[in-house]
């Protein structure tokens, strides 16, 4: 059994279904598929660019995704506490994350009223941030991010939650295939030849990949799935990533990623097996590239930070080996609204 107050929690979490386009489950408050707008842009010397503009999520980033699987996966729980398989205490949840994770999640649990987030955070982070994330409920602890990698235990104890959750490098919630799933099946659906995407986590990249080979392999289509086959079996999946510390793309780097699976060998194989087109890789940015972009975003009103918008960056350091009639799809991680 569980308490009122948890009964009326898992009531207040309503998941339309699971895959059903006209039943949408994001966002929480206004569901509906496509959840954020792509639409055409302008950049000098190519003829056909878009952007799926993920900053007209609740939070203004794509974590609002994640974090509403992260309320999903409380409603899991509360659904076998009550069903009698278990009697569980809500756990907590940590997160490595330099804000807008952070941000996104605890926006959501806040507004449920479940557990607050535990946040670790590095000695250097932004204080403003902190500052934020604590008014709206966090508990934040900090530590040096860059002197080792951490696992869910390091990160655990340092958040004293040790009867908790790292959803930093929880396997158990699948992120690369579960967080971004919707998002994915939004993108593809407009079946570009080339796809830009922003890689910190790894996450959204491997989601969208596995879901264009799912859908490309198979003739029993999800019903979120309205794209072209033909046409995303050439196309080349673009990730973009930065080994610079000092990059202003500041959420793309990081001495040490929790849970990336990407590797040389998969992304070889993709390309091999014919589940993406051959330029499908994760490219190092050029930094003078960045403020181009930023420029032509702003230009053109759109919301961003530089981790957000660094897929036209990298289209504009490609300038001269891509083609200029192309289907361009640009991925906006957005900018969070702190």
């Amino acid at each position: 059994m569980i308490s009122l107050k948890e009964d009326q929690i898992l009531k207040s979490i309503i998941v339309a279904s699971e895959n059903d386009p006209n039943k949408p489950e994001f966002p929480s408050d206004d569901p509906k598929f496509p959840a954020t707008p792509t639409y055409k842009i302008e950049v000098p010397g190519f003829l056909n660019v878009w952007i799926k503009d993920e900053s007209q999520n609740p939070t203004g980033t794509h974590k609002d995704r994640m974090a509403w699987e992260i309320i999903v996966t409380y409603r899991d729980i509360l659904l076998t506490n009550k069903n009698g398989q278990a009697k569980t205490k809500l756990p907590q949840m940590s997160i490595i994350s330099s804000g807008s994770a952070a941000l996104a999640i605890q926006t959501q649990l806040k507004k449920y009223g479940l557990p607050n987030l535990k946040v670790l955070m590095d000695y250097n982070a932004n204080l403003e941030i902190i500052k934020k994330l604590e008014e709206i409920g966090c508990k934040v602890y900090k530590t040096d991010l860059i002197k080792k990698p951490l696992d869910y235990r390091a990160i655990l104890q340092l958040t004293n939650n040790l009867n908790g959750f790292d959803i930093t490098s929880n396997e158990a919630l699948d992120p690369t295939n579960r967080f971004y799933d919707w998002l994915s099946y939004e993108i593809i659906n407009n079946s570009p030849d080339y796809c830009f995407i922003p890689f910190g986590t790894g996450n959204l990249y491997e989601n969208i990949l596995n879901i264009n080979k799912k859908e490309i392999t198979t003739n029993n289509h999800d019903p979120r799935f309205s794209g072209n086959v033909e046409n995303l079996k050439e196309c080349n999946f673009l990730g973009i990533t930065t080994n610079n510390p000092k990059s202003i793309a500041d959420k793309l780097y990081s001495p040490h990623l929790p849970f990336v699976r990407y590797d040389e060998q998969w992304i070889k194989m993709y390309r091999y097996a014919g589940y993406c087109g051959k330029k499908s890789n994760v490219y190092l940015l050029k930094e003078k590239f960045l403020q181009s972009a930023m420029k032509i975003a702003e230009n053109q009103k759109i919301s961003c930070e530089p981790s957000g918008i660094v897929g036209l960056a990298l289209m504009l350091q490609m300038r001269n080996t891509l083609p200029k009639d192309k289907k361009m799809l640009i991925i906006n991680t957005g900018k969070s609204k702190f």
